[in-house]
């Protein structure tokens, strides 16, 4: 295990907003994409015009991802700047009306968007994916099946989407409602090994379902491009220190059910169906949800899940140098999630006269600046 360094690369998409209005952009946003990706190799684009993406390289040292996704942060808010825009990381945009968006040109898009139609261009959100080095091809199915009941804890930490076309949804992350109108996400199904995911991809392939692996937009998922498992179900967080918390919190736990096979060995239908329960409870309440324990038969606080899961990957974390990333999670329990500090800017700014649509602009205000603060 020692030889094995457990490499990781995060990814986060971003909205862009105007930056008079905080909605939807008025003029065109190709002179920002051109000028960011001159200035950004790592730049990428996604489904919508509106939105945009980067990409730490691989490594094993969590100081060189938050340096380097600080400099992409801070460089596209002064690239955005000089077009009239804002730039912030949410899962959710609060103001944005998807039906305004236009879609990014290009085949894979337009093909997404003929397969999908209506709900491709309702997709109005923003992610963040996390890689983590796993050398043999054989041991990323078994592995992705038994990571399945992290995931909902791992979400909660991210929540970031309490709004949806301009109103408060009563949720902490509305971002898997959206997405979930697309077909294969979600949890992934529990494949129990590369022989049987192989299977299922080359049926769906012939089939004409999906054109590769690549279109099974999972949660989690062994990636195509990489020799990582992919982990998809985050919000995009607005505080760069969170989504250092999650990267590490994942890399932790993939070494975790590596070095220790007796992890969540033997899931069943039944561990599947409470996942997907905790996954609702934490996109209902963040981390304020009660989490069940499928060993216990019981529910415990999001303290208590959390505190579990930071004792079992405790020799993980000093293995891997990336104990301070793991005890910061607590601080983002104490401090509230990037939901909850929207909610709590919503509701700052909406007394007196300030109207609804007001008290949103501060909220999208309040994520450019701490997107940027980095």
């Amino acid at each position: 295990m020692s030889a094995h360094a457990y490499r990781f690369g995060i990814e986060e998409e971003y909205f862009l907003a105007d930056a008079e209005t905080r909605g939807t952009p008025r003029r065109s946003v190709k002179p920002f994409h051109v000028e960011a990706g001159e200035r950004l190799p790592e730049i990428g684009r996604e489904l919508l015009q509106c939105q945009v993406e980067v990409c730490t390289p691989p490594s094993t040292e969590f100081p060189e991802a938050h340096a380097a996704l600080s400099k992409q942060r801070r460089q596209l808010a002064e690239i955005g700047a000089e077009h009239g825009l804002l730039v912030f990381a949410a899962g959710t945009h609060p103001i944005a009306d998807w039906a305004r968006q236009l879609p990014t040109k290009g085949d894979r898009y337009r093909g997404i968007l003929r397969d999908v139609g209506l709900a491709g261009r309702r997709s109005l959100i923003c992610g963040m994916h996390v890689h983590v080095e796993v050398k043999d091809p054989d041991a990323r199915v078994g592995l992705m099946d038994r990571l399945l009941p992290f995931q909902p804890l791992l979400f909660a930490l991210s929540a970031s989407s309490p709004f949806w076309q301009g109103k408060p949804t009563g949720l902490s992350a509305y971002r898997l409602s959206a997405f979930g109108e697309l077909p294969r996400t979600g949890l992934p199904e529990l494949m129990g090994d590369a022989g049987s995911y192989e299977r299922y991809v080359r049926i769906m392939t012939k089939a004409g379902s999906i054109q590769d692996a690549s279109f099974l937009w999972w949660s989690l998922r062994p990636s195509i491009k990489f020799p990582t498992l992919e982990l998809r179900i985050a919000d995009s967080c607005t505080r760069l220190s969170d989504a250092l918390v999650i990267a590490a919190l994942f890399r932790c736990l993939v070494r975790l059910v590596e070095r220790r096979p007796d992890i969540n060995a033997g899931l069943t239908g039944v561990s599947r169906a409470i996942a997907a329960e905790n996954l609702w409870r934490a996109q209902r309440s963040g981390t304020e949800a009660e989490l069940i324990d499928e060993a216990s038969e019981e529910a415990f606080s999001f303290d208590q899940s959390l505190d579990t899961l930071l004792s079992l990957i405790a020799e993980d974390a000093a293995a891997l140098g990336c104990e301070a990333e793991i005890a910061d999670a607590r601080r983002i329990v104490r401090e509230g999630t990037s939901a909850e500090r929207q909610i709590a800017a919503f509701e700052a700014a909406r007394g007196g006269d300030t109207s609804n649509r007001q008290a949103l602009d501060a909220v999208v205000d309040w994520l450019a600046e701490t997107t940027r603060a980095g």
